[in-house]
């Protein structure tokens, strides 16, 4: 019986104990009160308080915290956009004080310093410019939640704006806009590689052409060197210039004929093949050079007559 009794005094001293005792985690402030008023602030490890007189009035989390905030707004060109903006702060370990009395919910007056910000900016922007300067309406929030909340024991570690969203319409007409300056610029440059491509060939058609006329010329300036050399040869076995002529001028017509009676695919060809023609050949070419140089030397003439008659000294 006498062991019965000891028993409820056993379980008062350990509750007795218990509410004098408590542990504070890592990265954790808890804020003691004595009858309701401000007593202290406690941080990790195994602290104590007064039972009864003392009591926990709260705990805040020194870690760095997030708060996303969707801010729905409108552009300099009318354009509704909604931005995500992540707000990472931390409550300042020297002003646990002031985070735990002075603001009752940190969240909603974060928030609305966000929308007052985003609002207050984005409209100063085209839809393009809020993609490129994202960062700048980042720092622009900084810049004033940090002024603000300080006083109120948070520092504003950083914020970004993670996402832009404009309307499913804008960003269709969007993807339809870049597609249509991307066809362009390939139309452009499948036009010039066509024209670079005209220019080349042209150019390589001149080139053959030149050098094939190169070639064409090269080949009459030999035959005729081959020409004078064969009149040298007969001169020197007594056949004079014209009798040389004519022999030369038969042998390249037999020659002729023989070339065209190899070549098996030729279309049908009618020559004569008497000697005959040759001489007949060769007869009509002087012909033609007497004329010509005859037509020559009277156009000459008539020039020298027409400057004396308009120069009379």
């Amino acid at each position: 019986m006498g062991s019965l009794i000891w028993i409820p005094v056993i379980l008062f001293a350990g509750l007795l104990l218990l509410s004098f005792v408590f542990i504070v985690k890592q990265q954790t402030a808890v804020v003691i009160e004595t009858f309701g008023k401000f007593t202290s602030v406690r941080h990790s490890g195994i602290q104590f308080k007064i039972p009864f007189i003392q009591r926990i009035a709260g705990r805040l989390s020194l870690k760095i915290q997030q708060l996303d905030v969707i801010v729905e707004t409108k552009t300099l060109d009318d354009v509704f956009v909604k931005l995500k903006v992540s707000v990472q702060y931390v409550v300042i370990r020297d002003k646990v004080y002031d985070a735990f009395y002075k603001l009752e919910y940190p969240h909603d007056q974060i928030t609305s310093f966000v929308f007052d910000v985003v609002r207050a900016e984005v409209p100063k922007m085209k839809l393009d410019d809020v993609f490129v300067k994202k960062d700048d309406i980042a720092i622009a929030v900084k810049r004033e939640l940090q002024e603000y909340m300080s006083e109120y024991g948070y520092d504003i570690i950083k914020t970004l704006v993670t996402d832009i969203d404009p309307d499913a319409q804008v960003k269709a007409a969007m993807n339809r806009i870049n597609a249509s300056e991307r066809e362009k610029i390939a139309a452009q440059f499948e036009g010039d590689a066509a024209r670079i491509l005209i220019v080349e060939k042209a150019k390589a058609e001149a080139e053959s052409k030149r050098l094939q006329g190169q070639g064409i010329a090269d080949q009459r300036r030999e035959i005729a060197r081959g020409l004078e050399e064969s009149v040298e040869v007969l001169n020197k076995v007594g056949i004079n210039s014209q009798e040389a002529s004519a022999l030369i001028v038969v042998t390249q017509h037999y020659d002729t004929l023989q070339a065209i009676g190899e070549e098996t695919n030729s279309n049908l060809i009618l020559l004569p093949n008497s000697p005959q023609a040759g001489s007949d050949m060769l007869n009509n070419m002087v012909a033609s050079f007497t004329a010509s140089n005859q037509i020559g030397e009277a156009m000459k003439k008539q020039n020298i007559k027409n400057k004396n008659s308009d120069n009379p000294s």
